[in-house]
C-alpha cells in the first residue's frame, strides 16, 4: 500500500476514496489476464462458476463462446457537452489545481477505453449513470488515504505501485483509473439506484446514517445533473 497525499480536485479525489478499497492486485479488470483455467467475467475479474464462466464471459473457459460488449447507441459527447463540463468546473474554486488540469478532452479520451460506460438499458439509464458519475466526482472532498493503484495500473499500463503520483499529474491516467473503478465496482449496480452506487463507492462510512450529510450532498449533485440531462433520478436515492 502507498500513501498519497492529494490536491483538492474534481477528480483525483473520487479515486482517494474509491481506490482504498481496490486491495486486489491480482485483477486485472477489461483484458483480465486471467490464468488459463480461469474465467474473465463480464466485470473483469478472474474465478471460476457462473459468475465468471457464465452471462458474459470475455474470455477463458466460458460456458459459451465469450460475449460482445453491446450498446444501446448512446453518444457520450453527446450528453457530456462542454456546457455541462464547464458546469463542473464552475463549482470549483478558482484556486483549485483541477480547474485547469481536468478537461473534457482527456475524460473523452480515457471513455475510449471503457466503451459500456453510459451503455445501459435506455437512453434515459445511460444519462443516469453518467450523471451518477460526476455527481460522485463533484463531491469528493480531499483526504490523506492509504491505497492501492497496483491493480489499475497493471490494467492501464502505469506502475501504480512505485509511481502512484501519476495518477495526479496525468489527466487521461486520473480519468482512465476512476472509470476503471467504476465500471469494475458500481457500473453493475446503477440499475439499482443511485443509492446503490454510494454504498459501492463509501457506503460503510455514508450509509445507514452514517454521514447523512455527504449523502445529501451526493443526491443533491446527482439530481442537478439529472435536472440538466433532462431525466428523472429514478428511486431508491439514498442509502
Amino acid at each position: 500500500m502507498v500513501a498519497l497525499s492529494m490536491r483538492k480536485n474534481i477528480l483525483t479525489l473520487l479515486l482517494v476514496k474509491i481506490l482504498a478499497r481496490v486491495v486486489s492486485e491480482y485483477v486485472k479488470a477489461q483484458n483480465c489476464g486471467c490464468a488459463a483455467n480461469l474465467c474473465c467475467s463480464q466485470y473483469g475479474y478472474c474465478g471460476t462458476g457462473d459468475a465468471y464462466c457464465g452471462q458474459g464471459c470475455k474470455g477463458g473457459p466460458c460456458y459459451s463462446s465469450p460475449s460482445t460488449p453491446s450498446t444501446n447507441g448512446v453518444s457520450v459527447s453527446d450528453i457530456v457537452t462542454d456546457d455541462f463540463f464547464n458546469t463542473i468546473l464552475n463549482q470549483v474554486s478558482g484556486d483549485c489545481p483541477g480547474r485547469n488540469f481536468y478537461t473534457r478532452t482527456a475524460f473523452l479520451n480515457a471513455l475510449n477505453s471503457y466503451n459500456q460506460f453510459g451503455q445501459d438499458d435506455s437512453t434515459d439509464d445511460s444519462k443516469r449513470e453518467i450523471a451518477a458519475f460526476f455527481a460522485h466526482v463533484t463531491h469528493e472532498t480531499g483526504s490523506n488515504m492509504e491505497y492501492n493503484y497496483g491493480a489499475a495500473g497493471n490494467n492501464i499500463g502505469f506502475d501504480g505501485l512505485n509511481s502512484p503520483g501519476t495518477v495526479a499529474t496525468d489527466p487521461l491516467i486520473s480519468f482512465k483509473t476512476a472509470l476503471w473503478f467504476w465500471m469494475n465496482n458500481v457500473h453493475q449496480v446503477i440499475s439499482q439506484g443511485f443509492g446503490a452506487t454510494i454504498r459501492a463507492i463509501n457506503g460503510a462510512v455514508e450509509c445507514n446514517g452514517g454521514n447523512s450529510a455527504a449523502v445529501q450532498s451526493r443526491i443533491e449533485y446527482y439530481t442537478q445533473y439529472c435536472n440538466q440531462f433532462g431525466v428523472t433520478t429514478g428511486d431508491n436515492l439514498s442509502c
